[in-house]
């Protein structure tokens, strides 16, 4: 067995292709060791399925252009496997890594998909086979335990970062402004949301909102109250994720029992509108914060395809049951090293912002503004067609 199968999970990033192109061009470089390069198509589900994707087959035109597509090429799942090793869905993805004659399993994701991968490294070692698994770590929420950041999360933060900028220059316009309340992703932490706080003083938003800190929103309308009076409008950065009394009966949930986020700042908006009578605009980025590929962090770029290439060779190697860390070793100038950690200590942890990096519950520290500014650093310049960015289109040959 001397083939891979590399599988994408969770919510996409603006990068996530890039490590995917990392761990795809390393393979490519050891044809003694890896026969076939394969794509598991929608996350786990192509294995529990038999639904792989031979990248053999694919252009290499294809394959440069994952450096700026966003999504997942592969397709993805928030599919949750079960607890219990003995059921019946673990025999069929053994089933299929068998018949494939796969030896190598990467994992790209976060804190839900390391616990897919979590799982399958401590099946394969139970069952004494001779599989290695691997992590990749991405999320924009930058919420993974044990590492400096996570791949996604600085160009995510880098969109947010120059998107509210524009907002605020847009905002200030008026000579009868309006409370703008912007909606960040993070669900239970406020990395992403606390972003635009490392714009220059004039620029920043006025207060931030983030679930590390339990949300008042009596003090909240004190707070923006005083804002408006003294600057004619507000800007402020809530996270999806902060808790107040709102209608969440609806709601949808995940295979991870997470509730479908978003929706909080037009709820605010409302509030804002009744108790204090002020004209009010609910921003709400959404999917855009992680699919645009055009404020792609170049440090994040050059760490995802290294990621995927330290992947390859750890897993050449026989590391197993690992996932890539980042450990930063400078500050100025910045510099990481790369390690691998045990997936039990990362497998659905959670990262917080620590207090330390918070001046108050509305405001950060500037050591969060030191931790960031060398993550959004760096340009990249986009490939593009009759204005249009260029994305790549796979043949998606099924083995």
């Amino acid at each position: 067995m001397k083939n891979m199968v590399y599988i994408q999970s969770g919510g996409p990033t603006s990068v996530i292709n890039t490590s995917f192109y990392g761990a795809v061009r390393e393979a490519q470089r050891h044809p003694d060791q890896i026969d076939h390069i394969y794509g598991s198509q929608n996350g786990i589900e192509g294995l529990i399925d038999d639904y792989l994707i031979d990248i053999g087959q694919e252009d290499d035109e294809q394959i440069e252009l994952l450096l700026q597509t966003p999504g997942s090429i592969l397709g993805t799942t928030r599919r949750k496997l079960p607890k219990d090793i003995n059921d019946p869905i673990y025999g069929k993805i053994i089933e299929n890594l068998k018949k494939h004659e796969i030896k190598y399993v990467f994992v790209n994701g976060g804190n839900d998909s390391m616990d897919t991968c979590y799982k399958l490294s401590l099946l394969v070692k139970q069952l004494g086979l001779d599989f290695v698994v691997i992590g990749v770590p991405k999320t924009i929420d930058n919420d993974l335990a044990a590492t400096d950041h996570s791949l996604g999360f600085p160009s995510c933060a880098k969109f947010v970062v120059n998107t509210v900028n524009e907002l605020i220059k847009d905002a200030c316009c008026f000579k009868v402004g309006k409370v703008h309340i912007v909606e960040i992703m993070g669900r239970d932490a406020g990395w992403l949301t606390a972003a635009p706080d490392v714009l220059p003083e004039e620029n920043r938003p006025h207060l931030f909102y983030l679930p590390e800190n339990k949300f008042d929103l009596d003090q909240f309308l004190k707070d923006v109250k005083e804002v408006y009076a003294r600057e004619g409008y507000a800007m402020v950065c809530i996270s999806e994720g902060i808790q107040f009394p709102r209608d969440m009966s609806n709601v949808r949930v995940d295979g991870f029992g997470h509730a479908q986020l978003g929706g909080a700042a037009s709820d605010l908006c409302r509030i804002v509108e009744d108790k204090l009578n002020l004209p009010t605009r609910a921003v709400e980025l959404s999917l855009t914060q992680r699919a645009c590929p055009a404020f792609i962090s170049l440090v994040d770029r050059e760490e995802a395809i290294k990621t995927g290439e330290i992947a390859v060779k750890s897993a050449l190697e026989g590391v197993t049951g690992k996932m890539i860390v980042f450990k930063r070793v400078s500050q100025n100038p910045y510099k990481i090293e790369y390690e691998l950690a045990d997936l039990s200590k990362v497998a659905n942890a959670v990262s917080l912002i620590p207090q330390s990096m918070m001046k108050d519950a509305t405001r950060m520290d500037e050591s969060y503004r030191q931790y960031i500014r060398p993550l959004i650093n760096g340009e990249v310049t986009l490939k593009c067609k009759d204005g249009i960015a260029l994305v790549s289109n796979f043949k998606r040959v099924r083995v």
